[in-house]
């Protein structure tokens, strides 16, 4: 078999031209394609990578008729921008600009405010979220101190600024708005309950904010978990968690809505695998407001058209939890990203209470395994009134077939 070598001047040749592209990166126009394929657009949320010789941070994109869209970059040189219109099977294209950071209509239009021990985050000065970092009081002197926790979203807000998530809720001390926890588990010979923390073998612990920002296109935060074994003859980290939250400056059209992604990166502490038998339910958890325990004011829909009564144990790309707050109909969706273990993943729907999560656990056992990370992603729509379903469809496709941009000069 003939060898194919390739002589030191062709590498020499091949950095040269790179840097040059680099070099002159700033010299000629640069343009941004974007490309709507199968699907129309409407409010997304479209990344690419800048190119490298492009020091500066602060960047637009000009369209067409001149004007300027806002242009978020992060650390990684990741941009971001929100495209508000395209039509299937049609491209635009952009120029790329530098610009003065923030001059008026671009800037931080997604703001995140810290506040001791909580940050808060708000998009066109509507509260979006707020994201408890190190636990704070407990509500009611009543309540165990062994339900003291801190790494989870709640409350939640709709458009209107209706808080759709409860925490603390009486029936279920270890409920709390938005949050990740397993609950049948195996590590090294025992069984810690990560969920229903009462049980004193299993914690879930916040370690730390690695990263928060505000943006003209999104805010949001990094913060770590870790996963304790407290049953342990000495007690024992079995998963470090990594949550990434994004909230975007989206939804304001005749039907308002809130928007945000949660990325969760779980690895091993240690050379033991999680081991996760089967069970109904473990993972991303949802608990709704306090007023929907009324089971005539509580209502779920999947995007298999599955409710309360039928959904429980089936698999749905995303799923609406709702009802009336305060005579107002508000809801909250859950979509579940095609990338994740056994997606579409499969629901627990609480029978009895405002609550449900996506459980891989309900398909069959699993583990997660040393240099093996589970990652998983969601993305969450808030809004006032009804499900629209057909609307939650197209955010699903949306979410799933994100639209492709390229930078050319």
């Amino acid at each position: 078999m003939r060898k194919t070598s390739i002589c030191v001047c062709c590498f020499v040749c091949l950095f040269t031209s790179i840097r040059l592209f680099d070099s002159k990166a700033l010299d000629r126009p640069l343009y941004v394609t974007v490309i709507a394929g199968s699907l129309d657009r409407k409010d997304s949320v479209v990344s690419f990578a800048m190119p490298k010789a492009l020091k500066s941070k602060s960047y637009a994109l000009r369209d067409a008729d001149g004007r300027l869209l806002p242009l978020q970059i992060e650390p990684d040189g990741t941009a971001t921008f929100v495209l508000s219109e395209l039509k299937a099977g049609t491209s635009k294209k952009y120029r790329l600009e530098e610009i003065k950071a923030n001059p008026g209509a671009l800037s931080n239009a997604v703001e995140l405010v810290s506040d001791r021990t909580r940050l808060t985050i708000s998009a066109a000065g509507r509260k979006v979220l707020a994201f408890q970092a190190e636990p704070g009081e407990l509500p009611s002197p009543d309540i165990k101190p062994v339900f003291k926790r801190g790494g989870y979203i709640h409350p939640v807000f709709t458009p209107s600024g209706r808080a759709v998530t409860d925490d603390f809720p009486p029936d279920h001390r270890h409920h709390h708005g938005i949050w990740f926890a397993w609950t049948k588990t195996e590590f090294e010979g025992r069984h810690p309950d990560f969920w229903n923390v009462g049980d004193g073998t299993g914690a879930v612990e916040f370690v730390a904010l690695d990263e928060k920002w505000s943006g003209a296109v999104h805010a949001g935060f990094k913060s770590r978990n870790r996963y304790v074994d407290v049953g342990a003859p000495k007690p024992i980290t079995a998963l470090n968690e990594l949550w990434t939250v994004r909230v975007y400056n989206v939804g304001r059209g005749a039907k308002p809505y809130t928007m945000f992604d949660l990325v969760s990166t779980q690895d091993c502490a240690t050379s033991s695998p999680l081991v996760l038998p089967a069970y109904r339910y473990g993972g991303i958890g949802v608990r709704g407001h306090r007023q929907w325990l009324a089971k005539d004011n509580c209502d779920f829909l999947t995007s298999e058209g599955k409710d309360r009564a039928n959904g429980h144990g089936t698999r749905a790309r995303w799923c609406h939890l709702g009802g009336r707050i305060d005579g107002q109909l508000a809801g909250i969706a859950i979509l579940d990203h095609p990338s994740n273990f056994r997606a579409p993943q499969a629901l627990r729907i609480n029978p009895d209470q405002p609550f449900f999560c996506y459980s891989p656990s309900l398909l069959g056992n699993w583990e997660i395994a040393p240099g093996k990370p589970y990652i998983s992603r969601y993305r969450f729509i808030v809004y006032d009134g009804v499900p629209d379903k057909a609307e939650l469809d197209r955010l699903w496709n949306d979410y799933a077939n994100p639209v492709q941009a390229s930078i050319i000069q």
